[in-house]
């Protein structure tokens, strides 16, 4: 890799850095071609990415910005995985992680703040955006369907005591 390409991976990685949410850093030594191809498709399907890059240029593009804090774990053959959806990266890294003891989770950061491995663990258990976002219309529109239920209710209950009135009536 001449010095022309380290620039521009330098440059790509502190666009993507500036525009992400969740960076988690792994360590894959031992990791066959395999594993990793199955590993990127996986963080693929959930909208995330993976690369491994050498860890003095990934340190050159975490200068400067908010994820700056993971750079003392980039030691030995570290790879990063990111996405806007903290949830999702996390739960494909730790699960792929739990299959396959080769890939170590050393840590990462949400924002500026930076977790351990614990807490890229506690991230992953999440429910993810969309799971999030259906208890939250589930929870909206549950009073809404109890109100109707219960506007509902008195004109239901007239409609028989009339409908049995009339009964009562013919009857008699």
């Amino acid at each position: 890799m001449d010095r022309t390409e380290k620039k521009a991976l330098v440059a790509s990685l502190s666009s993507v850095f500036a525009q992400t949410s969740m960076v988690v850093v792994t360590q894959n030594a031992g990791l066959t071609v395999a594993h990793v191809t199955d590993l990127r498709r996986k963080v693929r399907a959930a909208g995330a990415n993976y690369k491994v890059a050498k860890n003095r240029l990934a340190t050159l593009a975490l200068d400067g910005t908010q994820f700056s804090g993971i750079v003392p774990m980039l030691k030995g053959p570290t790879a990063l995985a990111w996405a806007d959806d903290p949830v999702a990266v996390a739960k494909v890294i730790v699960e792929f992680a739990k299959t396959n003891d080769k890939l170590v989770v050393l840590g990462g950061s949400l924002g500026s703040q930076v977790l351990d491995v614990s807490g890229i663990k506690a991230l992953a258990e999440l429910p993810s955006l969309d799971v999030l976002r259906a208890q939250l219309v589930g929870l909206i529109s549950t009073p809404a369907t109890r109100i109707a239920a219960v506007t509902q209710a008195p004109a239901a209950q007239l409609a028989r005591v009339f409908g049995a009135y009339a009964k009562t009536g013919e009857a008699a």
